[in-house]
């Protein structure tokens, strides 16, 4: 019954900004805080990788290659972490996953497309 849904992919120059919203549904709020939200992005014939992770403490982690430019945030009261991106490269191109982990259990949104071309 969990399902989480990401919004916010598209077209976009490089330099620009977008920004990702994942909303989790069949969870409630106070058991959604406690659980590890995060991105992951996949591009054509490259591996699934980690953009960036938040846990239920706060403890946020970046790939390097996002450093600088990707901020990631969550908003508990809605179930719902989010992903700024700026000043975006033609290698962020990728569908990006959102991802939610609790114990042995994980869960993955559908994807969004992010496309970063001139």
């Amino acid at each position: 019954q969990v399902q989480l849904v990401e919004s916010g992919g598209g077209l976009v120059q490089p330099g620009g900004s977008l920004r990702l919203s994942c909303a989790a549904s069949g969870i409630s709020f106070s058991i959604f805080r406690l659980n590890r939200v995060g991105w992951y992005r996949q591009a054509p014939g490259k591996e699934r990788e980690l953009v960036a992770h938040i846990a239920g403490t706060g403890r946020i982690d970046y790939a390097d290659s996002v450093k600088g430019r990707f901020t990631i945030s969550r908003d508990n009261a809605k179930n719902t972490v989010y992903l700024q991106m700026n000043s975006l490269k033609p290698e962020d191109t990728a569908v990006y996953y959102c991802n939610m982990r609790s114990g042995t259990r994980s869960w993955w949104g559908q994807g969004t497309q992010v496309t970063v071309s001139s």
